[in-house]
């Protein structure tokens, strides 16, 4: 089955997880999409998980279906390589410092002179103007930490809580590719190429938008207390057996008369104190107490049968490891086995849009460094004698 972007040419000039995560999304879907990496190798590669593997897989779920080639842009026969790539190309990408991108003649106005209709995507940490704009910002720094996502997920007084690596970095990667489509779509109506851009920082803002639009619109913001929240019916409660249970009844007035019955206290639905949404959220500390006692009950088992019985919504807090065993993802082909020349069988974790007549089509594992720098090479009209030279002159690896 061809690919939804087959025949789309997309040049990856990324590190990391940002513009790399929106290759492996345009990569899925059907595109080329080649990596473009020093010969030492992208820096993510040195990054491995602090376990005995022999394979990076924080790397691989970023690059794969790419292909790679390898080549020294400080020299100008590696940069003329990359000219003749970006004057076929649809695309290029690349979260590269602007500083670095304008130093090795990689910069918007050098190479949209080679290719006019090229749609050329950078990201930044912070944005491209301001006093921070040439700082280097993982998703970490930039995206989770300067947006305010992180003070606002600590509990009031506690330190405040790390993300998992790349949580920005994969948001900003899908809205690098919903900025690339329109631009295509633009470029389709105009016949014109486009440069766009986007940050970090910014990503993170508005993955906290509404939380910052309640700011500005002049009420303070308030840091997350699970004991005086003020709909107990959005809350995580304590199972008997250890688990958490996180209950997401966000109109808690239609559910209250089910949820009353779910827990077996039908007293409360006519309490005064809890009679609607407005009594609960003022004495929500005393009915969140009343629930903590009630879940410790029965184990998360039970709690599930009950609650989805009572048209309940909740779920169970999973671990990493009942998300990849869960039916529920296995049914939705939210992981894809592959063969792995490393690792064997493997399981990627698959791009979340399904397109009914355009499947995403199998996955195949991250390149090595430059596996394919020959052969792209070929490709673009250069023989065995120059790819030679190029090895001589350190150009390729």
């Amino acid at each position: 089955m061809v690919g939804i972007l087959d025949g789309l040419r997309v040049i990856d000039m990324g590190h990391f997880v940002a513009v790399p995560s929106a290759g492996a999304v345009l990569a899925d879907w059907g595109a080329e999409v080649l990596k473009i990496e020093p010969p030492t190798g992208e820096k993510q590669r040195g990054i491995m998980a602090l376990s005995d593997t022999a394979v990076n897989w924080r790397f691989e779920v970023h690059n794969r279906n790419k292909r790679s080639i390898a080549l020294d842009l400080k020299k100008e026969e590696g940069r003329d390589i990359l000219y003749k790539l970006v004057s076929r190309a649809d695309i290029f990408m690349s979260n590269y410092q602007l500083s670095a991108l304008t130093r090795l003649k990689m910069d918007y106005d050098t190479v949209s002179k080679v290719n006019s209709r090229l749609i050329y995507a950078y990201l930044t940490g912070y944005g491209t103007a301001g006093p921070d704009k040439d700082m280097r910002g993982f998703d970490i720094a930039a995206g989770w930490a300067h947006s305010g996502i992180q003070h606002l997920l600590g509990e009031s007084g506690g330190v405040p809580p790390m993300q998992r690596g790349g949580v920005i970095d994969r948001t900003a990667g899908f809205q690098i590719v919903a900025g690339i489509l329109a631009a295509l779509y633009h470029r389709e109506k105009t016949g014109k190429g486009q440069e766009l851009s986007l940050s970090l920082y910014h990503c993170g803002i508005w993955t906290l938008a509404a939380d910052l639009q309640v700011v500005l619109g002049g009420l303070p913001s308030g840091v997350h207390n699970r004991l005086i929240t003020i709909n107990p019916l959005s809350n995580t409660y304590q199972t008997g057996d250890g688990r958490w249970i996180q209950l997401a009844m966000l109109q808690s007035d239609l559910s209250w008369h089910d949820f009353c019955l779910a827990i077996q206290k039908p007293e409360l639905e006519n309490n005064p104190k809890f009679v609607d949404m407005k009594a609960r959220a003022v004495n929500c500390e005393e009915l969140i107490r009343i629930l903590d006692e009630v879940f410790v009950t029965r184990t998360i088992e039970e709690w599930e049968k009950i609650l989805r019985a009572n048209n309940c919504i909740y779920s169970r807090v999973q671990t990493p490891e009942e998300v990849i065993n869960d039916p529920q993802a296995l049914v939705n082909n939210f992981f894809e086995e592959i063969d792995h020349p490393v690792a064997g069988k493997a399981k990627y974790v698959t791009t979340p849009v399904k397109f009914r007549q355009n499947p995403v089509s199998a996955i195949t594992p991250a390149p090595e460094t430059g596996q394919h720098t020959e052969e792209v090479l070929l490709e673009l009209g250069y023989d065995w004698d120059d790819i030679s030279k190029f090895k001589d002159n350190k150009i390729i690896p």
